[in-house]
């Protein structure tokens, strides 16, 4: 099988220089690294050539590195039936960079790009309909991110004097705790409440 994928990723390096940037091979699946601004002509071409028939798109999604001038990997995985393997497609994305969407090429990368904008904030330009998927309508940030705060920014719950939805900000106000975090048989130095009925008398 890896040989195959060598023989794949060399014929793609080959076809297409203008599109792969770098190739590796991982957990038995071909990783290509695409230039952000020719990914649409790339998948394109995964569809059509026949040596490759990638004609199953079945997730587009990414992954975070704040750390990175190129904050945001698009990652895109096609299925071919045809060769029976799969691909990965890795761009590199500023945060303020848009890509091209590939909705021309497989319509159900529709949702996909729509929940990537959701929950990372990436554009994708020439979308047919890029607006939030899976959070609510006046959602503020991008929850997949990992500057985003665990609890969010906004509280939603229903109230039942008000008989509505209720949005209100996040407090997460608490009475500092000491936690104790040894065993009884330890012998902690303070005394907790009860400890007096095990006095000796």
């Amino acid at each position: 099988m890896s040989e195959a994928l060598k023989e794949l990723g060399t014929h793609l390096e080959l076809k297409r220089p203008d599109c792969v940037l770098g190739w590796d091979i991982a957990f038995g699946e071909l990783n290509v690294d695409v230039a952000p601004a020719n990914i649409a002509g790339f998948v394109e071409f995964l569809k059509a050539d026949r040596t490759c028939k990638f004609a199953t798109l079945v997730d587009i999604t990414a992954v975070d590195y704040p750390d990175r001038a190129k904050r945001f990997t698009v990652v895109y995985h096609l299925l071919s039936m045809y060769q029976n393997s799969r691909i990965r497609l890795r761009v590199a994305v500023r945060e303020d960079e848009m890509l091209p969407s590939v909705t021309d090429i497989h319509p159900c990368a529709n949702w996909f790009e729509r929940e990537t904008f959701d929950m990372f904030g990436i554009v994708f330009t020439d979308h047919p309909d890029l607006r939030r998927l899976l959070t609510d309508y006046g959602f503020r940030g991008h929850p997949l991110r990992k500057d985003f705060p665990t609890t969010g920014y906004t509280e939603v719950r229903y109230d039942e004097v008000e008989k509505r939805v209720v949005y209100e900000p996040v407090s997460l106000t608490q009475d500092y705790r000491q936690f104790d975090f040894m065993s009884p048989w330890e012998g902690a130095e303070y005394i907790l409440p009860g400890d007096e009925k095990g006095e000796a008398k």
